[in-house]
């Protein structure tokens, strides 16, 4: 076990970074395609195909997640993911051509580095040549590069956020990952100790830096699961992970956010109707271990952080607590 999403068998990361221009995406592909699911709790979401997610639409399955900085500019990159899954004959089978389902979602990062260079189809493409199965990456890259935490009341010293990732294995053998982008306007605490890890540190209504803008904000993320569920199951899923940033970060949800997470299952079919009440003491379980372990990723994110473009990480600080 990695300790990371990729614990979850059938699901490789990769991840395009641009250091200078302080953003990039990162990819999840999954081998066979998912049964995906969405829950969009924050106020300004930027998102690509997150309706035909939801139970009442046709669409089942999906062949990868796009998690991207950019802003909506950077949901461009979804085009080079698609086009990387269609050359492999990946798809919806329209009778007609096969469209790789590409549901994304994206952060508002603009504002450090360059606002004119956001992730495209090219990074997109590579992200997609890079992705494995290994231990991912953590901390600014990807999706993550250009992340900032810790901007409540407009502060002017924000810190850098990241890409975090974690899993857990249940007692009966289901395994649950997750991975997230945070880039929140709320301070990060370990749920673990409740001691705040990133916390605003300047004065309310202090000249604006890197990261204070209003809209620069936004935790997105995908659990997954090794479990066969159901499209109705999996929504449920992502609704209850979202119980892992409000574990973590302090506040979520808000106006300036556009939190979503995504969530998937990769498990395989059965033929035998599975009993209502098993079914939805599996789904309960596995959606409060996902909280659990999305919370996990978020804090893992913040640490393995580095500073960038002037925002510092709480590693280059000692890692003291704040408050």
């Amino acid at each position: 076990m990695y300790d990371d999403i990729t614990d979850v068998p059938g699901i490789r990361v990769g991840h395009d970074t641009d250091l200078e221009a302080g953003t990039g995406c990162t990819v999840l592909l999954c081998d066979p395609p998912a049964v995906g699911g969405v829950d969009v709790r924050g106020g300004a979401p930027a998102t690509r195909e997150t309706d035909l997610l939801r139970p009442l639409y046709l669409v089942e399955r999906v062949n990868a997640i796009l998690l991207t900085g950019g802003s909506a500019f950077g949901l461009e990159a979804a085009a080079g993911v698609m086009r990387y899954l269609e050359e492999r004959g990946q798809g919806f089978e329209t009778g007609v051509a096969r469209v790789p389902i590409v549901p994304a979602a994206a952060i508002f990062d603009l504002g450090l580095g360059s606002p004119h260079i956001r992730p495209d189809a090219a990074a997109g493409y590579r992200a997609c040549e890079r992705a494995g199965g290994g231990p991912i990456e953590q901390g600014s890259v990807g999706a993550g590069t250009g992340a900032t935490v810790a901007k409540l009341a407009g502060s002017g010293h924000p810190l850098k956020g990241g890409l975090g990732s974690a899993s857990t294995q249940l007692p009966d053998g289901t395994i649950v990952g997750a991975i997230v982008v945070v880039n929140a306007a709320g301070n990060i605490v370990d749920p673990a100790s409740g001691t705040i890890i990133a916390g605003a540190t300047g004065g309310a209504g202090e000249a604006g830096a890197a990261g204070a803008h209003p809209f620069g904000n936004t935790t997105i993320g995908v659990v997954a699961t090794n479990a066969a569920l159901s499209k109705t199951s999996v929504n449920k899923i992502a609704q209850m992970a979202h119980n892992g940033l409000a574990q973590a970060i302090q506040p979520a949800h808000t106006m300036f956010d556009g939190d979503t997470v995504f969530a998937l299952a990769l498990g395989t079919e059965t033929t035998t109707p599975p009993d209502p009440a098993a079914a939805a003491a599996q789904v309960s379980l596995i959606g409060a271990a996902a909280a659990i372990t999305l919370a996990r990723a978020i804090v893992k994110a913040v640490q393995r952080a580095k500073g960038l473009h002037g925002v510092p990480a709480i590693a280059d600080q000692g890692s003291q607590a704040r408050s």
